[in-house]
């Protein structure tokens, strides 16, 4: 009579930081396309990963209520503090985030506030994802001004 040998399943490997070298995200602004300063034209990823896609974050506390209506610069902010507790619970930061799609009821004051340099930047100013800015007439409540979804990428 045979005995089975049973095989050590290997313990899971800790991720180090090095982890994040086996992801590679280039930023392309191909030549002849006008380099716009406040997106990449492309960012590609080759290797192991986790995608995060991030829903619409609006400019909400935990109850769904407007935070600081009418005051854009606020609900910026509120958004994007929102969004970085979200990429942080799926192990991402800004810098991972690899698309960008804002939604806003006014681009205009939207610019401003983005390009005011005393309004917080979130990732590499040097390497800002893709993004798209969309001018709306209505978000999911009426005091919501802006709404930003994101898709990161982050080693698998």
């Amino acid at each position: 009579m045979r005995t089975a040998k049973r095989r050590r399943r290997a313990a899971p490997r800790k991720r180090s930081r090095a982890g994040k070298d086996q992801l590679e995200k280039q930023h392309i602004n191909p030549p002849g396309i006008y380099k716009h300063p406040a997106f990449t034209r492309i960012v590609t990823v080759k290797g192991p990963m986790k995608l995060v896609f991030i829903a619409g974050q609006t400019p909400s506390d935990e109850n769904y209520r407007c935070v600081a209506p009418g005051d854009y610069r606020a609900q910026y902010i509120k958004v994007m503090d929102n969004l970085m507790v979200q990429l942080k619970a799926a192990g991402a930061s800004f810098d991972d985030v690899v698309y960008r799609r804002i939604f806003v009821r006014d681009v205009d004051e939207y610019m401003k506030v983005s390009r005011d340099p005393n309004t917080p930047q979130y990732g590499s100013p040097e390497k800002p994802p893709p993004s798209t800015l969309i001018g709306v007439t209505r978000l999911s409540h009426p005091d919501f001004l802006i709404e930003i979804d994101l898709i990161a990428v982050v080693p698998g």
